[in-house]
């Protein structure tokens, strides 16, 4: 009985000696548990006898005694070995058996979900404690639950690194998932460059863009859609990974023995991490925008697209409209990151809020609100990065000169063209990087 007094005294945050509705609520949120308002109902109703909303020692003791009564079975089911714990082997053997698939990254998760002692094995005590505070009724519900917790936080952009515990940053742990995100997001550029390169050549060119593309398409090929999609695959993935690498140290350092950062510290090592990466990788940028608005066979590849603007131009080329491009990121990450916390604030008070397809819809939201703001100075420096051969710009110019310089021609809507485009393509690469990550992670996971 030692344990389940030890969990009651845990539980009872405020020594009253009584668990009330706040306290146990608080309990599985921590641990991720939806819906928190419908099990503690659930709870309160079956054993708060005398009905004042919180319970006893002794009424507490019931509802785990009972727990374990129902558990007890299928805990000596899951583990296999028959050691009296449960281990990384048998979680990914229940998925299996439940037609599902886990890689061990997740795998791990799960564990460390239950695991009190850091032995990477479940006892008999920590699932039991897990089970009465992630109360569900059977092994389904259970694996439902731990899925739900595996769901990375769709609301966070793409560009902004998933924070990882530190556990997590080791790379013999998330090695994986960087490859495998990496591949995901291959396929998504690969499968979206036509909607790039109009979003590229609409933001140049305007309203001429559509009839430029027609003419292109019969000289270049249906293979010209595809131009500029090598460099844009070569730049997203290493520049992810080392935006990602960056932030899991910062947040490492910033972290100290907190469990978590603030809205604000999240926003300042983002905009630092996203910029060193940016920066590192920004004259990819420039080689996609060329090859995107050039006519097809111009360059003769990636490289020779390099060498001649090195040799027509200068190495500061590289880095042309790269000062618009860092201001694009300060509000993109700002407005994104304080829309996404206030829209996730109100979801949480209505469990049926977190369907996967609202989650989504809530992370579109968020995007949608960080392109509005930046999309501006996107166009600014796309323009500045097409300056070498539009005929339109005879030198080079600074990013106020390109914003009057946009408004005399285009307008105001001007500073939006290719939007629409940006928006269209971003529901498609989102949801194949979001459906193909975890494919690729299972498929890694059994080949390494």
């Amino acid at each position: 009985m030692d344990h389940f007094r030890g969990l009651f005294d845990k539980l009872d945050k405020n020594k009253d000696g009584f668990i009330s509705t706040e306290e146990l609520q608080s309990e599985m949120r921590r641990i991720g548990v939806e819906p928190v308002c419908e099990k503690v109902q659930a709870i309160m109703s079956s054993y708060d006898q005398n009905e004042d909303g919180r319970l006893s020692y002794q009424e507490f003791l019931i509802y785990m005694m009972d727990k374990e009564k129902k558990w007890k079975i299928d805990f000596h089911a899951l583990d296999r070995n028959k050691c009296g714990s449960i281990d990384l082997e048998d979680i990914m053997s229940l998925f299996k058996e439940l037609g599902l698939v886990i890689s061990k990254p997740n795998a791990k998760r799960i564990i460390q979900m239950m695991d009190e002692d850091n032995s990477m094995t479940v006892d008999w005590e920590e699932f039991l404690q897990h089970v009465i505070i992630n109360p569900a009724e059977n092994i389904g519900e259970l694996v439902s639950s731990w899925k739900h917790n595996l769901v990375f936080d769709v609301g966070e952009s793409r560009s902004m690194p998933v924070e990882l515990t530190q556990q997590e940053t080791d790379l013999s742990i998330w090695g994986n998932f960087i490859l495998a995100a990496g591949l995901a997001d291959a396929v998504s550029r690969t499968v979206t460059a036509p909607i790039d390169l109009l979003k590229t050549r609409l933001q140049v060119f305007g309203s001429k863009a559509v009839s430029l593309g027609f003419r292109e398409l019969q000289t270049g090929g249906f293979r010209s859609l595809w131009q500029g999609n090598a460099v844009n695959v070569l730049k997203g993935t290493p520049q992810s990974t080392l935006q990602c690498f960056i932030y899991a140290q910062m947040r490492m350092y910033t972290l100290g023995e907190r469990d978590s950062l603030s809205v604000h510290q999240r926003f300042g090592l983002g905009c630092v991490s996203g910029a060193v990466a940016h920066a590192v990788f920004y004259p990819l940028e420039v080689l996609k925008v060329r090859l995107n608005l050039q006519p097809a066979g111009t360059y003769n590849g990636v490289l020779g697209c390099a060498r001649l603007i090195y040799q027509n131009e200068s190495v500061s080329a590289f880095y042309r409209g790269f000062k618009p491009s860092i201001l694009c990121m300060i509000p993109y990450a700002g407005v994104e990151c304080a829309v996404h916390q206030s829209i996730m604030s109100w979801a949480k008070q209505d469990p049926e809020h977190f369907s996967d397809s609202k989650l989504f819809l809530f992370s579109f939201a968020a995007f949608a609100s960080g392109q509005a703001t930046s999309y501006p100075l996107a166009v600014i420096r796309t323009h500045q990065q097409a300056q070498a051969f539009c005929s339109s710009s005879q030198k080079p110019t600074d990013a106020l000169q390109g914003l009057f310089g946009i408004y005399e021609k285009y307008g105001v809507r001007g500073f939006y063209n290719g939007m629409g485009a940006s928006f269209l393509r971003a529901v498609p690469c989102a949801l194949l990087n979001y459906t193909l990550t975890s494919k690729f992670e299972t498929l890694l996971s059994s080949v390494l």
